[in-house]
């Protein structure tokens, strides 16, 4: 039986409860809506309809509720309600929304959820609707899990039609004519006679009435921006250097502060930072929590000062050396350890015994997250309320976590989100907010602008798991017969709540996320997920557990179904049993054109891994050449539903793809004495420009919900890259990253 099995019969009282009447949680405080954050910053003649609309006399603002985190969301976000007002790009202004429950996350519930993509049935649906109800109770506001254009495509769509029919209506009441008699474009409505009123000029008539919220939505036969090439808004100042994000945040009085925090995630003993005292610049060092501040009038005298300091740091509570943790891990494959048996097919044991098993060992190892732009925030801590620059992916947690440090309410808490330079995961943990608050709040009334060093950043990141999986294999008549697969790691989801002081029950998912979920009807298949406790504190990195998971699936079932003497790609096909799926195998073999002849020294890979929803299959082709192997080209299929943008969709997939061989080619975290022993990018080398393939990416809309496409590329990239490398050479590679066990050119 299947893990989704189990886990509905647990959970069957709990969405019973949501759709029979709201026992658990009440029907009236599930519909009622959260209050519209935009009220409280309105000024003479200005009007909000909801909380992602806001109009003035001068501007238009449209609100996006989910953090631009390089990718261009907040483009994405601003042009589903653009479309739906008749407003053009260039017509009007970008901003995040505040910390506010109203701006919940509608996709987030939907995918955690334990169950299969696929699984639309009554008791997956009623579950899905009793997390988002919790979701929405809670008001959790967060960006992640590639759910920004799920969470945004119908209530941003909604919120544009709102926002349009109530400035219809004001217009026709103010000029004495039938509504129905007017139409809007290019930021304006049109009167009977043909006069063009511009939104802004009707922004003080339509705040005295109520919103307009019985509207239709555009059919898609008349949209003009969602689907098609639209130039992105923030595309000219992040290809030339001059977007604004959070480390450009300037404050006049300022100082700058640079920290060294444990890098052993313990206590401080003691330090000595006499010879940073006199150095040029500093003013002030500041003992804080888990390590120590440097307070001076630029950031790289603060950085070069902090490096002055010497410490005495507590020892680690995980093991010292990485031999240590990977031995922990290998001896986890125990029923002490069991987290959940999440597929149990047929009669694996019995398929088993049946020998002629392939049995394998993969390894995945800790990984940084390093966006490009470092870890920063300012903060402005005063009596009466504390201020926080900064781009974060949580911004009520950011609230309570200041509040905690300063001893303010939360509502006097100001976060102001930014643009962020990347995150990949990183910008959901706090210890730069944290710290930035702390040294504000030891200088009230001085504006602090925190930076954390590139070493700094590496030393005290919060990596992606590490991962050991076993598995074992049998192929008879050509066929994939049985699959079993132990995937032990620790818990991302229980070392991240706990730094949120949040309990999780039961088990967790991302585990085995991309494995336990793979659309292959195996007459055999068994998967079990260990969870390893006492490692080093882990945190979500782009795809989360299937970036490993995934890697152990799809290169393990490519053995099976060469020990089969199997076409890897027919074979997949033939096990696949959700048509959506199939489909993005069928395009990814038309696109590469699988099969065909390739020169002695050529090898094609192809894997397909369903994360978040969205089955993504990927071809990489590569070639052996004297020097190593040089990747030639690779071809990605998914499915998302709806394609919003297709530019920057295009885009997403590429820059997931260059992240996932990069990191499977060449990158790895791993510790000596209980700290990170890479310091920078020298130690820690993604992919060169010089390295990166042709991507051809196609996407399919045959899926029957809208999904997000930042995370899902990733997992397919390094299982596809492996199973090439094995076509082309015949050496199976298990371990990543690769470079331990072949060049790359």
């Amino acid at each position: 039986m299947s893990r989704a099995g189990t886990i509905t019969r647990r959970t069957l009282l709990v969405s019973s409860a949501i759709i029979a009447g709201g026992v658990a949680f009440g029907v009236y405080a599930v519909r009622k809506p959260h209050a519209n954050p935009l009220l409280d910053t309105l000024g003479p003649d200005e009007a909000t309809f909801n909380p992602w609309v806001k109009i003035t006399p001068e501007r238009i603002v449209l609100i996006a509720p989910h953090i631009d985190l390089g990718q261009g969301s907040a483009g994405m976000q601003s042009l589903l309600i653009a479309e739906e007002m008749d407003l053009e790009p260039g017509q009007y202004e970008i901003e995040f929304g505040p910390p506010s429950a109203a701006y919940w996350n509608t996709a987030q519930g939907d995918e955690s959820a334990p169950f299969m993509s696929q699984n639309e049935g009554f008791l997956a649906e009623g579950v899905r609707g009793a997390m988002t109800s919790v979701f929405k109770l809670l008001g959790m506001q967060i960006t992640g899990g590639s759910s920004s254009t799920p969470d945004s495509f119908d209530k941003l769509r909604e919120a544009g039609a709102i926002a349009r029919e109530t400035l219809k209506a004001a217009a026709a009441k103010k000029h004495d004519v039938d509504v129905a008699g007017l139409k809007t474009e290019k930021g304006a409505v049109i009167l009977p006679d043909g006069t063009e009123i511009a939104y802004t000029a009707l922004a003080a008539d339509a705040a005295g009435i109520e919103p307009v919220t019985n509207v239709a939505l555009r059919d898609p036969s008349k949209w003009r921006l969602i689907g098609k090439e639209v130039r992105r808004p923030d595309i000219v100042a992040k290809s030339t250097g001059t977007m604004d994000f959070g480390i450009d945040v300037r404050i006049d009085g300022m100082v700058h502060a640079a920290v060294k925090l444990s890098p052993r995630r313990g206590a401080l003993n003691g330090y000595d930072a006499a010879e940073a005292e006199k150095m040029r610049g500093v003013s002030r060092i500041l003992e804080i929590e888990g390590g120590v501040a440097v307070i001076a009038d630029n950031t790289w005298r603060a950085f070069r000062a902090a490096e002055a300091i010497t410490f005495d740091w507590a020892p680690a509570d995980y093991p010292a050396k990485q031999d240590e943790h990977w031995e922990k891990i290998a001896s986890s494959f125990n029923a002490d350890s069991l987290d959940a048996a999440w597929r149990n097919d047929g009669e694996v044991d019995t398929g088993l015994a049946e020998g002629g098993v392939t049995q394998v060992e993969y390894r995945a190892p800790y990984l940084a997250h390093q966006p490009l732009e470092p870890l920063n925030a300012v903060a402005l801590v005063t009596d009466e309320t504390a201020e926080i620059w900064a781009g974060h992916q949580i911004p009520r947690a950011v609230q309570e976590k200041v509040a905690a440090i300063t001893g303010h309410d939360k509502e006097q808490v100001i976060f102001h989100n930014q643009y962020a330079g990347g995150s990949f995961g990183h910008r959901l943990e706090f210890h730069n907010i944290t710290a930035a608050a702390e040294i504000a709040n030891a200088m009230r009334g001085t504006p602090v602008k925190l930076t954390f060093s590139r070493e700094e950043d590496f030393a005290t990141d919060y990596p992606r798991q590490i991962s050991i999986a076993r598995g074992q294999g049998v192929a008879r008549d050509g066929e994939v017969r049985t699959l079993s697969l132990d995937i032990a790691s620790p818990s991302v989801l229980r070392s991240q709540m706990a730094r949120l002081g949040v309990s999780v029950p039961g088990s967790d998912a991302q585990l085995p996320a991309g494995a336990w979920n793979a659309p292959y009807a195996v007459p055999n298949f068994r998967l079990r997920a260990y969870a390893v406790e006492g490692l080093a504190p882990v945190s979500s990195w782009r795809s989360v557990g299937a970036s490993t998971a995934g890697f152990f699936m799809e290169s393990f079932v490519d053995e099976v179904i060469h020990a089969a003497g199997a076409d890897p790609l027919e074979e997949r096909l033939r096990l696949c049993n959700w048509d959506v799926a199939r489909g993005v195998l069928e395009a990814v073999g038309e696109m590469s054109n699988w099969g065909e002849d390739l020169p002695v020294d050529k090898g094609r890979g192809v894997a397909m891994v369903v994360s978040f929803g969205v089955p993504t299959a990927e071809v990489v082709e590569v070639t052996k050449t004297d020097g190593g192997i040089r990747i030639d080209k690779v071809w990605v299929a998914a499915d998302v539903g709806r394609v919003v943008d297709p530019v920057n969709i295009e885009n997403q997939v590429q820059g997931a793809v260059v992240w996932g061989l990069g990191h499977a080619m060449n990158c790895e975290l791993t510790y000596a004495d209980g700290m990170v022993e890479q310091s920078n990018f020298h130690a820690f080398e993604g992919m060169r420009l010089y390295q990166c393939p042709q991507i051809e990416v196609q996407m399919l809309e045959n899926a029957g919900k809208v999904r997000g496409v930042g995370e899902p590329p990733v997992p397919p990239a390094a299982p596809a890259l492996a199973n090439a490398i094995f076509a082309a050479t015949g050496e199976r590679i298990r371990e990543m990253p690769f470079n331990k066990h072949i060049d790359f050119v």
